[in-house]
């Protein structure tokens, strides 16, 4: 039974889970841009539907996941078996009468004029839990490219995708064209606000102005061959300046930071000023992350992808290097070859940089924003 609700402030509901960082990121950039857009009529809350709500053993969601992406065989075996409208459809069939109890009482305890879904794996339950109650259900598909068919539950309101081929999946899925629109990945909005000068940002941090910078990083956990590949660009000795960011990976920072490098390398944990990063750099050498290529595309950063998780990130590595925007260097010898090739040869680095900016889509939280006060009842 949900309660009832005063008219204002709307009430926004975001359901996610921290397996992986896009899904929190995302819900974060929406609410800031749903902030400043209408302040104070709307009310926001992030719930973890995994920790606080799932079943065993689904509430271990968020712990098995680290683990698990270390293991992309494993992860993309199991990708591939699950993926399919009709195989999605079984499964929440069967699933059904497990979690129905749970998802009741999450709306229960919190209720809310509209509910807004960044994780595959909640929305065709919660469409299910929704039906006939007038409440919508908002999904923001929050992988770029070869998403999951779990995304698109048909009994959404409506779905907000990030490109033209997520789009045609979910028509693939059983959605309607009318049922969705492409909007972008949404991103914090410090990415197009910052007006801090490139030269100010390298000479607050200590980086070398007289040489290009390349920021190495690996999520927020810091995943991926990360230590190799930079081992092997110092090896190198390339005429470039590393900026590590290890994330919340003690092990590996401290790894890095006992290492003699023989050219500049500045190492960094869990970073909050990305933006800043990103402005004073020259290339981005990064797994290929929706979210942190999204943040690229802003920053007009070219990109060296070398590692994906398989399944939901293929699609990632193909559209980056389809577009231009970078390369796929899965190898230490090929990252080092990639960056040799681009510090020589600088007018590719501009014209990669000048198709990361064509490609980038700034306004895409403000774009959901207003997509949500809508199916809140805000106009």
């Amino acid at each position: 039974m949900i309660p009832p609700l005063p008219a204002e402030p709307r009430r926004i509901v975001f359901l996610f889970s921290d397996t992986g960082g896009g899904h929190r990121s995302a819900a974060e950039a929406i609410i800031e841009a749903l902030d400043v857009l209408y302040e104070g009529r709307i009310a926001c809350e992030m719930v973890d539907f995994f920790k606080q709500y799932a079943p065993p053993p689904m509430n271990l969601a968020p712990e098995i996941y680290p683990p698990l992406s270390r293991m992309p065989a494993l992860w993309g075996m199991g990708y591939r078996i699950s993926d399919g409208p009709r195989r999605t459809r079984v499964f929440y069939s069967a699933i059904w009468p497990y979690v129905r109890r749970h998802i009741q009482q999450l709306m229960a305890e919190h209720p809310a004029h509209l509910y807004v879904s960044v994780h595959q794996l909640i929305n065709t339950p919660m469409a299910r839990a929704l039906a006939g109650t007038g409440i919508p259900l908002v999904t923001v598909v929050t992988d770029m490219v070869t998403t999951h068919a779990a995304w698109y539950a048909r009994g959404a309101t409506h779905v907000v995708v990030p490109t033209e081929e997520a789009f045609r999946r979910g028509v693939n899925a059983g959605l309607s064209p009318e049922q969705m629109t492409v909007v972008g990945m949404p991103v914090a909005l410090r990415f197009q606000r910052l007006n801090e000068a490139r030269e100010d940002i390298r000479r607050r941090l200590g980086w070398n102005e007289n040489l290009p910078v390349a920021l190495m990083v690996g999520g927020g956990e810091g995943m991926g061959p990360l230590e190799e590949m930079a081992r092997a660009v110092d090896e190198a000795q390339l005429p470039v300046t590393l900026a590590i960011v290890t994330g919340r990976n003690q092990a590996l920072r401290m790894r890095l930071e006992r290492r003699r490098w023989h050219i500049p390398v500045h190492v960094y944990g869990f970073v909050t000023e990305m933006p800043a990063f990103m402005r004073a750099a020259d290339i981005l050498v990064s797994k290929a992350g929706p979210g942190t290529i999204s943040e690229a595309f802003i920053s007009g950063l070219p990109i060296l992808l070398y590692s994906k998780m398989p399944g939901q990130e293929d699609g990632n590595v193909t559209y980056v290097v389809e577009t231009g925007a970078g390369l796929w260097t899965p190898t230490p010898e090929e990252l080092v070859s990639a960056l040799r090739r681009w510090l020589e040869h600088p007018e590719e680095l501009r014209r990669a940089a000048e198709v990361c900016r064509q490609l980038a889509r700034p306004d895409a939280a403000s774009e959901i924003a207003r997509i949500l006060a809508r199916y809140a009842g805000i106009s």
